[in-house]
C-alpha cells in the first residue's frame, strides 16, 4: 500500500453537519449583504446647497390654491395649464398658469398668470399677469423653459370670425427682465 504524502482530511467527506454549515454560512451573508445596500440611484440632481438668508423651496406653488384675477360670473375658473420653474434667478420655482372660466359654450379666452410665494414658504399668490383673459386670446402651446414662458396664441381678427374658429395666430416669449416680464417673439416665429 502506497501512502500519501497529503494526510486524510476530514473535509474531503462530506456529511449533513458540512451541508448545515454551508447553508446556514450563505444564509448569514445574504442576510448580511441586504443590509449594506447602496442608496436608490436616482435621475434628479443634489439640490443646491441652502442659505442661511433664504432657504431654497423646491416645491412650485399649487396653482388650485390661488385666486385669479379673472371674472367668470357664476362659473368658476380652471387652471387649463400649468408648468414651473425658476424665473427670476432667485433659486426658487415659480409656476405659471393658464386659466380660463368654466364656460359650458363656447372657447373662453385663456390668462396667463405668474405664481410665487415668499422666501418663508407662505400661501402661494399670484405676481403677474403675462396674458389678461381680456385679450380674447387662447393658449395651446406652452411651456416654461430656460427661465422663460413660450406659448402661441390663438385670436380673433375681428368681431365677426367666430369665437370657435380662430383666424390669428402668434408665438410670444416672457423673461424676467429688469424687475419684470418683458414680451418678445421668439426667434423662427411665424404669424398667420
Amino acid at each position: 500500500m502506497q501512502s500519501s504524502a497529503v494526510p486524510e482530511l476530514a473535509h474531503t467527506h462530506t456529511r449533513p453537519i458540512h451541508w448545515l454549515a454551508t447553508a446556514t454560512a450563505v444564509a448569514g451573508v445574504v442576510a448580511f449583504s441586504s443590509i449594506l445596500q447602496p442608496g436608490a440611484a436616482t435621475a434628479a440632481q443634489p439640490a443646491a446647497p441652502e442659505t442661511k438668508s433664504a432657504p431654497a423651496l423646491t416645491t412650485p406653488p399649487d396653482p388650485a390654491a390661488v385666486t385669479y384675477p379673472i371674472e367668470c360670473g357664476p362659473v368658476k375658473a380652471v387652471v387649463q395649464k400649468r408648468a414651473s420653474g425658476d424665473l427670476d434667478g432667485d433659486g426658487r420655482p415659480e409656476t405659471v398658469a393658464v386659466v380660463h372660466c368654466d364656460s359650458p359654450m363656447g372657447t373662453p379666452p385663456d390668462g396667463v398668470y405668474v405664481l410665487t410665494r415668499d422666501s418663508d414658504g407662505g400661501e402661494p399668490r399670484v405676481v403677474a399677469t403675462l396674458l389678461d383673459p381680456k385679450d380674447g386670446t387662447t393658449v395651446s402651446d406652452f411651456a416654461v423653459r430656460h427661465g422663460a414662458v413660450t406659448a402661441t396664441l390663438l385670436g380673433y381678427s375681428s368681431a365677426d370670425v367666430p369665437r370657435c374658429c380662430p383666424d390669428e395666430k402668434s408665438d410670444a416669449k416672457w423673461r424676467w427682465h429688469g424687475g419684470s416680464f418683458v414680451r418678445s417673439t421668439p426667434a423662427g416665429a411665424r404669424s398667420v
